[in-house]
């Protein structure tokens, strides 16, 4: 088997962060490995607590993971403050082998904070710039972007600003535009594919997000090129809201759409 990492937090709720990561990882047929940013006490409503590690700590278990399993590919969530970011970009520099895609999770659905401000410039200078891809949905666009607003009359230009910014190829997430249909943006090199798919009605999208980057992370580790991994990432998630999970009153993502 294949082997692919996550490098991110945990979610004792489990539906995204590391937990979601490892499900959809493993869903692909690749073997799931890990590196723990940050513990964190959240639900699906709120995120309570957050606890980082030390960026020594989260260091010396990328290289053990390294070390053994020679991940072809991994993923990178939230990572929380400077440090741990800076541990991260040290240590993927370093392994250029490993095919990185970045999530660059800001802020929880909830409204938690989840990026510290320090954090930010070592995300988008040293971080970001070594994926392959990276997957911002478009609250953290116009962030980086420093701009008022991306719609869908700026969707494709933001993608392709970020992605020249950033010199790395960037798939932008239309999920929180309005309408029944959802539009991503791939931007690689100033150019753009569009990705398109009827919206899933009445489904919890908690780590939605950290479920499409960590498959996509997987789907490269198999071998399939940039495109082919996003556009059968989103297929998968697409079918694990469509085949939705009923935990506690409510619909959630469901990783395993396939088995019965």
């Amino acid at each position: 088997m294949k082997a692919a990492m996550t490098v991110a937090g945990s979610d004792s709720g489990a539906g995204a962060g590391i937990q979601a990561d490892i499900f959809a990882i493993a869903s692909q047929g690749v073997f799931a490995t890990s590196a723990v940013a940050a513990l964190t006490a959240q639900n699906p409503s709120g995120v309570r607590s957050i606890f980082p590690v030390s960026a020594d700590f989260l260091t010396a278990q990328m290289e053990s993971v390294c070390e053994y399993f020679k991940p072809c590919a991994a993923k990178c969530g939230m990572m929380f403050n400077a440090e741990l970011v800076n541990a991260a970009a040290d240590f993927f520099g370093k392994h250029r082998e490993i095919k990185l895609v970045v999530d660059p999770v800001m802020i929880s659905t909830s409204g938690t904070k989840l990026l510290s401000d320090g954090a930010v410039f070592a995300l988008t200078a040293r971080l970001m710039p070594l994926a392959v891809l990276s997957t911002p949905n478009l609250d953290e666009a116009c962030f980086l972007l420093n701009c008022a607003k991306i719609d869908s009359s700026n969707l494709e230009k933001s993608a392709v600003r970020l992605s020249e910014m950033l010199g790395s190829p960037v798939l932008l997430k239309g999920g929180h535009l309005h309408g029944d249909e959802i539009i991503d943006v791939l931007a690689e090199n100033g150019e753009v594919s569009l990705f398109k798919s009827k919206r899933v009605l009445g489904v919890d999208t908690h780590g939605s997000g950290c479920t499409l980057s960590a498959t996509i992370a997987a789907r490269l580790a198999l071998g399939d090129g940039l495109k082919d991994a996003v556009a059968s990432s989103r297929d998968y998630l697409l079918r694990s809201m469509e085949k939705s999970l009923s935990v506690a009153g409510k619909r959630f993502i469901n990783h395993f759409p396939n088995k019965k």
